[in-house]
């Protein structure tokens, strides 16, 4: 039994005893106490604020969880919808882009009931910025075209714009981002745009990309504005965009920039664009200089990781604790209404009658305390082992490469433009690396776009060398299928298919699904070196396979002789 069916037998005995108890009538609660929990929400909302403006985002991300569990759904949607931006935002500055594109999908159904443009344009934007991150262009350009379109105020319609115009930038159609941004520039509204420097450098920053000398006005005035403002945020990117516009030109005043960048980025305490003004930084100097520099970007960029792991693992402990504390109140309340009745029920007729609904809801709460109870040690024991798994897969892809950098740039004369390069190159290889883990540790999508996110899976494993083939994937009815399996399906392919990476020598995959039955049914072989039978058992990647399988009932055969491919063909039962 789901503790979803225990609140409703808990609810129908409760329901049964108000209607056994007729001469007692329910005391309505106090306006009073919901005056307080308004005044409470308000007050956790501008602590929230206050931490977010101080750029303590654990604490921000805190009070703002706290307040998404303490409105009502159907009387505080403003205030959820609001909460559940600010935690989506939070998330997605720290690079948690799934986690933060599956707040704000929480925020969608709440839109129906409100009538706020900046609402609609948060969640609208806050997908669209996720979506350009994941690298889903289209899906990004069609959220930010539906927040341009939306009856609010100019300015945002003009960061829309200028947000579709940043897809196209990193799809580096810079001709296509000029087209939207140059009209935005000419508009009556563009001066009222507290924004427009970054409309503005954004604008530079295509025209030098094209190679037009417009780009040097735009950038100066940028920087102009932005220092009138005292945009510590966006200095650094003016900064850091000169310094880009000057590396090949005039190293020296590019070496300046960077360093101002750094500088900017080192005082506000943002990571990213420290790492981001050193990699600048490496370039526009020479000699011992550029090893400096290379050195304190291996340490931050570690300390980064570390960081961002700690932050992930903070977040999801307080949503967990939220969570817990929503289900303590709910029993609490629970607690309060059956102690109400049992004072007001006097009468010797319903003493048996309330002494078995007595009974049974003490029975369930003992219950659903120890469904509680489990399901918190298979959470925790989960989270051990993947923090174990994805701590091994450091330590075996990302720490022996960092250690040959770190001795590369000790031993190595990087003035020589072969050594930077090569530098460069081995850096950018560690930051890919460590992406791809994050990556594949990451949410795994089970609903709308289940579907497109295991092709992308898919074909992510596509090489030069390896060439992936699907059949039958769209005929099988994927939303018959409950969450569970769907994630056991993903995993078995990628671990088949990192299986296939690391051992099988392979040139050819093909994966083929069917429905059979009431069975969904699997096929996998490829033309690698394929295996001795009696070694898989030694491969843990292919354990991890077979105990996926068999954890939902599901049945197994492998077909493995060396130099004769890999096949395994494993059902779902749906």
């Amino acid at each position: 039994m789901t503790s979803k069916n225990i609140y409703i037998l808990i609810f129908s005995l409760l329901l049964a005893m108000l209607l056994a108890l007729q001469s007692c009538e329910k005391k309505p609660l106090k306006t009073t106490k919901k005056q307080d929990n308004k005044v409470k929400i308000n007050r956790l909302i501008l602590l929230g604020e206050t931490k977010y403006q101080k750029m303590e985002f654990d604490s921000s991300y805190y009070y703002f969880n706290k307040v998404k569990s303490l409105c009502d759904v159907k009387k505080d949607t403003s205030e959820i919808i609001y909460s559940l931006l600010n935690i989506a935002t939070i998330e997605q500055n720290q690079g948690n882009y799934y986690e933060s594109e599956n707040t704000v999908t929480k925020a969608i159904p709440l839109l129906i009931n409100n009538t706020k443009p900046s609402h609609h344009w948060g969640i609208y934007t806050t997908l669209g910025i996720n979506y350009m991150f994941l690298h889903e262009y289209k899906r990004a350009i069609y959220y930010h075209n539906k927040a341009s379109k939306l009856k609010t105020d100019k300015t945002r319609i003009q960061d829309s714009k200028n947000n579709i115009a940043l897809v196209y930038m990193e799809q580096q159609d810079y001709q296509k981002a000029i087209q939207i941004l140059l009209p935005l520039t000419l508009d009556k509204g563009f001066i009222s745009n507290e924004d427009r420097y970054i409309i503005l450098d954004n604008l530079g920053y295509c025209y030098f990309k094209l190679g037009d000398s417009k780009a040097i006005y735009y950038f100066k005035k940028s920087l102009k504005l932005r220092k009138i403002k005292k945009d510590e945020w966006g200095l650094i990117t003016s900064y850091s965009r000169l310094a880009e516009f000057y590396l090949k030109k005039n190293p020296r005043l590019a070496y300046k920039y960077s360093l101002l960048a750094y500088e900017k980025a080192t005082k506000i305490k943002d990571i990213n664009d420290r790492l981001i003004s050193l990699t600048s930084l490496i370039k526009s100097s020479e000699g011992n200089e550029s090893k400096k520099y290379a050195l304190d970007y291996i340490r931050i960029n570690d300390s980064n990781n570390k960081a961002k792991q700690i932050a992930k693992n903070q977040f999801a402990k307080m949503k967990y604790d939220s969570k817990n504390e929503k289900e303590e109140n709910q029993k609490l309340k629970i607690d309060k209404i059956q102690n109400e009745i049992l004072l007001e029920q006097q009468k010797n007729r319903v003493l048996l009658l309330f002494y078995f609904i007595t009974t049974g809801i003490i029975a369930t709460l003992g219950i659903v305390n120890y469904l509680n109870s489990k399901n918190k040690r298979d959470k925790v024991k989960t989270m051990i082992e993947t923090e174990n798994r994805i701590s091994k897969k450091l330590h075996d892809e990302v720490a022996n490469d960092l250690f040959q950098t770190i001795a590369f740039t000790e031993t190595q004369d990087l003035s020589s433009k072969q050594n930077k390069e090569t530098l460069l190159t081995n850096l950018d290889a560690i930051y890919s690396k460590t992406r791809n883990i994050s990556k594949e540790n990451g949410i795994i999508e089970t609903k709308l776009h289940f579907v497109v996110g295991l092709n992308e899976m898919i074909s992510n494993f596509n090489t030069d060398a390896v060439t992936i083939l699907t059949n039958g994937m769209d005929s099988v009815n994927w939303d018959a299928l409950e969450t569970n399996k769907k994630i056991i399906v993903y995993r078995v392919l990628q671990e088949l298919l990192v299986n296939m990476k690391k051992h099988s020598n392979c040139s050819i995959v093909m994966i083929i699904f069917k429905k059979n039955k009431n069975k969904i049914q699997i096929d996998y072989s490829d033309n690698g070196v394929g295996a001795d039978f009696d070694k898989i058992n030694s491969i843990n990647g292919l354990e991890n396979v077979k105990n996926r399988i068999l954890f939902i009932n599901g049945t197994f055969t492998f077909d493995a002789k060396p130099n004769k491919g890999f096949k395994i063909s494993f059902t779902i039962p749906i």
